[in-house]
């Protein structure tokens, strides 16, 4: 009689439920490699809690950046071991969070699946707090050139692309994509952060939701509470687009699905002022 209650009640549940399967194109689940897991343990409790969650498949992306080294041998030999562990309840690839630096730039031109998001096509793009170089969009367009398609992430955090939201609009016109946290949707990052995703969110700013998960509580790698919250607000079509679709497509190296177009020059605060004469 339990067992019948249970299956009762799975049938029972909302469908978006029972059918969910994100995926995660963003999370720091791999231990010992950042400021994200730091043992077995905690990765295997953050996968464990991610399927619970509804998560079908995650890319561990651990820093590329001058405080933590990458290394793509020791990163193959831990997303190993966790998908031991996990057998086939949850798929596991590796990429990587990308900072834009003269090294980084300078590897990725002979190296580029040695970054890339499951060794395919797409790259995260993660900028600094605290300064975006002036030379920024040619960077972006050289790795365009060299075939990538780069997202861009969490700028919902970023307060210098808070304040200057016309800098990503550009970059979208450029053929970036946008990728949110999902906790920044329900107000963990900040009433900016929340501000600014749900802004970007209405008017067709944002391709990936990620978890940009980095540990069991802080930053944990859930995204499903988030999904409900897209659905209220764009609908059901918009959250699996967000959640599921265009992750996959990501995670398989496809041309994504939902593509918005990206906003007109007019609208992303270019337009040119009303010019007044004095005789």
């Amino acid at each position: 009689m339990a067992a019948a209650r249970k299956i009762i009640a799975l049938l029972c549940r909302e469908p978006s439920y029972i059918f969910l399967a994100m995926v995660d194109i963003h999370c720091h689940i791999l231990y010992g490699l950042d400021d994200g897991s730091q043992t077995l343990e905690e990765s295997v409790q953050m996968a464990e809690m991610a399927i619970a969650d509804g998560t079908t498949h995650i890319i561990a992306t651990p820093h590329a950046n001058a405080e933590y080294a990458f290394r793509p041998e020791l990163i193959r030999e831990r997303l190993s071991t966790l998908q031991a562990k996990l057998g086939t309840r949850l798929e596991l690839a590796s990429g990587c969070d990308f900072h834009l630096s003269f090294e980084n730039l300078h590897d990725i031109a002979t190296n580029q699946t040695k970054y890339t998001l499951n060794q395919k096509n797409y790259l995260l793009v993660e900028f600094a707090d605290f300064s975006i170089p002036p030379g920024i969009d040619d960077s972006l367009h050289t790795l365009q050139l060299a075939g990538l398609s780069v997202i861009v992430t969490h700028p919902e955090r970023n307060a210098l692309i808070r304040h200057q939201p016309e800098r990503l609009w550009r970059w979208m016109r450029q053929g970036c994509f946008v990728q949110l946290t999902a906790q920044s949707l329900l107000g963990r990052f900040g009433r900016e952060a929340a501000r600014c995703a749900e802004e970007w969110l209405k008017a067709d700013r944002v391709h990936f939701f990620a978890s940009d998960a980095h540990d069991l509580k802080g930053r944990p790698p859930l995204l499903r509470e988030a999904y409900d919250a897209v659905t209220k607000l764009k609908g059901e079509n918009a959250a699996k687009a967000l959640f599921e679709e265009n992750p996959l497509a990501a995670f398989e190296g496809r041309p994504l699905p939902y593509r918005p177009e990206p906003p007109a020059e007019e609208s992303a605060g270019t337009r040119k002022r009303k010019r007044f004469f004095f005789f």
